[in-house]
């Protein structure tokens, strides 16, 4: 007897015909990662990349000389240049190949590997080669506008998810010239369809200063209160070197700045290097290819490095410092305390790994590593003063160097499975496996034996710190490695410390969670802690392995249940739907009861209204006040201004502009009458300076905001006033037994559910983690199931170190100013 085997319906026949061929831009909409890297937050922003990158290869082809970038209220965005215009005629070839005529911009908009870039004629440089730019950005936009200026014509054509929608048609005459791109992301492909204004504003700043010369303008018009901002430098990448250094004391004022270039047998090459030393003790290389972030440096950044070193040493040898010294010179020391933003423009760029973040075209080194050593060498021999302090650094760096060495032998363990070498205060876990691993650094004992007792020793260490660990910003490694705190941190994790001894692969834990106080302690050992991994364990950052624990600040219980609370916020909107989840509201004005979302939106509203009037009266401005200060056409003050000791309030943008300029034409006339009544032998250029002094004002609120909040509460036609005028019954509340309380002010109404919403509830507030017991610490902050971690990511590498410098460098000045501009929103101030 023969048994036949059924078949299974789910497999086919793999035949010719299973083969799928996508059409047009349809690969890009099925596979959008492999396009424009991902469909969140940087797949979102790459699009404007895309569009904005194609301006800037007409402007490196000397065509172009504005940019202008907008993000419109819906999160659309427009793109317009004042470049050549795309081109409108007819593409012979794909005409022919379609049977129908297409113009040249449909080609570039919906054919990938289509564009200007492959002829060399064309463009010799540009951003990317792939030509997949535009035609991505039109695949992955429920709605793309082209308009372009040309040959004194308006040409206008649209497209949806890569499809044309309305064919090129000619619009009428135009004086202008350049491409106006407008897209509309679509919300099927991204799960992220918001800009962040700081991503896009980095971006641009840095395009501005790579290109020389090029104005960007970027607005955001989001947010009334952003400004518009206009990028252009004409100092190019010096000014780059001088913004990246601003918050640090430089050992020299200019940059040296080399430039040089050279045709190779596949087209040119051109390259611009800027460099200047300051005082810190880490090394700052930010380098471009085609205005491109190489991250993970390649030939130019190597050919530099030798230059560099060689320079040096040469100068070092010819002029016999070393002599009274027993260290040698490596290039790492002479590096020490150096920002260097390098970027190249070259033809035909090969990128190492599909992420273009490092360069391997080999003769770049050589043509960089020669122009470089000739340039570098001049410059030193032409500035002894400026080459000896950096000679002396370095010398310094190499004494320091040697010293951290000896300190690293006394801190590191030999390898990351020694564990007879662990630190005693570690509590290790049983895993061995990194990737399912995590350590908890706890600051204090308390919260490190709650911690102890309370997590999964399986997978779960503990390290708690005592105290707060040095600010590395202001130290080199070698006094780094002398604090007991780092080095426990150092020998638990494993993967070792500095560049030539940090082993990413022998780290011992995936998750490096930091869990502090919900206090300005906790805050401040987070920030250090925080300065520590970038500064010196940077890949930790890169390769998300870094948390932040969010313990929770309250216990609120109810009949036997407990819930827990994890900020001020959701405190009270906690205690506020407690308070209308048993009562009744009844409008004055219409005699009705209200559903329950309309409260819940009400509520909302009411604590708007909180918000507006803290942040107006931690600006000085008693709310009452605020509101008797309406003017004749009911619209309330924007700006207060302190102007000759006289205080103003200030009611639109056009007034303040005014006020300003008068200020400083008053300041320019008691300047000019000033120095009148000094004899001109006395006069020195300082005094016919004229730099007039900020006027001091301060904006007590958007209007944007105010508005929809008006709205917002004209539904119920109630005003901003009645939060604390009483101006006849706004309302009844009616609760379970009949009872009917009569409300008059909106004060009173936030005031009377608030005080419902904590009838028979407990509330406990925790003020560090050791007041936690063991298994709440568990339930709330430690169990992958239950709590809430934040993820350290690092997007912007330029405006990372920017902040870390300000924050917990040397410079004063800057910290200072940043606490003066942010005094006003501090939440949670222990005093």
């Amino acid at each position: 007897m023969t048994m036949t085997k059924d078949k299974d319906p789910r497999q086919q026949d793999y035949t010719a015909s299973s083969i799928t061929v996508l059409e047009g831009l349809q690969a890009v909409r099925e596979r959008p990662g492999m396009y424009i890297g991902d469909t969140a937050t940087n797949g979102l922003h790459q699009l404007v990349y895309e569009v904005v990158d194609n301006c800037i290869d007409e402007a490196m082809a000397g065509y172009c000389s504005l940019i202008q970038v907008i993000v419109h209220e819906d999160n659309s965005v427009t793109v317009e240049d004042n470049g050549r215009g795309i081109p409108v005629g007819k593409h012979e070839k794909e005409s022919k190949k379609q049977g129908r005529e297409i113009s040249a911009v449909e080609v570039v908009m919906t054919i990938l590997h289509a564009g200007g870039k492959f002829d060399k004629s064309t463009y010799k440089v540009s951003g990317g080669l792939h030509g997949v730019g535009v035609s991505c950005v039109n695949a992955l936009s429920k709605l793309l506008q082209v308009e372009i200026y040309k040959d004194g014509k308006l040409h206008n054509i649209e497209f949806s998810r890569g499809k044309v929608i309305q064919p090129l048609k000619a619009e009428g005459e135009t004086d202008k010239r350049g491409t106006k791109v407008h897209f509309v992301p679509d919300d099927k492909i991204f799960s992220v369809t918001e800009y962040d204004h700081g991503i896009l504003l980095n971006r641009l700043r840095e395009l501005a200063f790579l290109n020389r010369g090029i104005q960007i303008l970027f607005r955001d018009e989001r947010d009334e209160a952003l400004e518009e901002m206009v990028f252009k430098y004409e100092g190019g990448i010096s000014s780059f070197v001088k913004y990246l250094n601003e918050n640090k004391t430089v050992l020299f004022e200019k940059p040296i700045y080399i430039t040089g270039g050279k045709e190779l047998h596949d087209g040119p090459i051109e390259f611009e290097i800027a460099m200047q030393w300051n005082g810190t003790y880490s090394e700052s290389i930010y380098s471009y290819v085609n205005n491109i972030a190489t991250k993970y440096g390649g030939t130019h950044v190597s050919g530099f490095s030798s230059a560099l070193t060689r320079s040096l040493n040469t100068y070092i040898k010819n002029n016999s410092l070393l002599k009274n010294s027993k260290v040698s010179v490596t290039g790492e020391d002479m590096r020490e305390g150096l920002t260097t933003v390098l970027s190249i423009k070259i033809a035909n760029p090969q990128f190492e790994g599909q992420t273009k973040q490092k360069l391997g075209n080999s003769e770049v080194a050589s043509v960089v590593q020669q122009f470089v050593g000739e340039e570098f060498t001049a410059f030193l021999n032409e500035n002894p003063p400026i080459a000896r302090t950096i000679v002396d650094k370095a010398i310094l760096a190499a004494q320091a160097r040697e010293a951290a060495k000896k300190a690293r032998e006394l801190t590191l363990r030999k390898t990351a499975l020694d564990s007879g070498r662990l630190p005693g205060k570690l509590s290790d876990c049983q895993e061995s496996d990194p990737t399912k691993c995590e350590i908890y650094i706890v600051e204090g004992d308390s919260a490190g034996g709650s911690a102890k007792l309370g997590r999964d020793r399986r997978f779960q260490a503990i390290l708690p710190i005592r105290g707060k660990i040095l600010n590395v910003e202001k130290a080199r490694l070698q006094k780094v490695l002398q604090n007991t705190e780092v080095g426990t941190m150092v020998s638990a994790f494993g993967c070792g410390i500095g560049k030539d001894n940090f082993n990413i692969e022998k780290l011992r834990y995936h998750r490096i969670i930091v869990m502090t106080d919900a206090d300005v302690d906790g805050s401040h050992i987070r920030t250090l802690l925080l300065t520590f991994f970038y500064r010196h364990m940077p890949a930790l950052i890169e390769n998300n392995y870094v948390y932040i624990a969010q313990p929770p600040l309250y216990r609120v219980s109810r009949k036997k249940k407990g819930r827990y609370i994890h900020s001020e916020r959701e405190m009270d909107e906690y205690l506020l739907n407690l308070g209308i989840s048993d009562v009744t509201f009844r409008l004055a004005s219409h005699n009705e009861c209200l559903e329950h979302d309309e409260v819940k939106t009400l509520l909302y509203g009411i604590l708007e209204v909180e918000q507006l009037i803290s942040s107006i009266e931690r600006k000085g401005i008693p709310f009452r006040e605020f509101l008797g200060a309406q003017n004749e056409e009911g619209v309330l003050p924007r700006f207060h201004v302190i102007m000759n000791d006289e205080h103003t309030f200030v009611y639109s943008n056009n007034e303040f502009s005014e006020l300003k300029k008068q200020n400083e034409e008053n300041q320019r006339v008691e300047h000019e009458a000033t120095l009148a009544s000094i004899p001109k032998e006395e006069q020195t250029d300082e005094m016919k300076e004229f730099t007039p002094r900020l006027l001091s004002f301060v904006e007590l609120y958007e209007d944007g905001k105010l508005k929809v909040l008006r709205e917002k509460l004209s539904n119920y036609s109630f005003s901003l006033d009645q939060y604390v005028k009483a101006e006849g019954k706004l309302l009844d509340i009616i609760e379970e037994g009949g009872l009917e309380t009569p409300i008059y002010t909106l004060k009173e109404l936030i005031e009377f559910l608030r005080k419902n919403g904590r009838k028979g509830i407990e509330i406990q507030r925790y003020k560090g983690l050791g007041e936690m017991n063991a298994d709440q610490l568990w339930e709330t902050t430690m169990e992958p199931a239950n709590r809430t971690l934040v993820q350290v990511t690092m997007p912007d590498a330029v405006a990372a170190d920017h902040m870390f410098t300000m924050l917990m460098g040397d410079e004063v000045a800057p910290r200072r100013a940043f606490i003066e501009s942010h005094a006003l929103s501090v939440k949670n101030l222990d005093i």
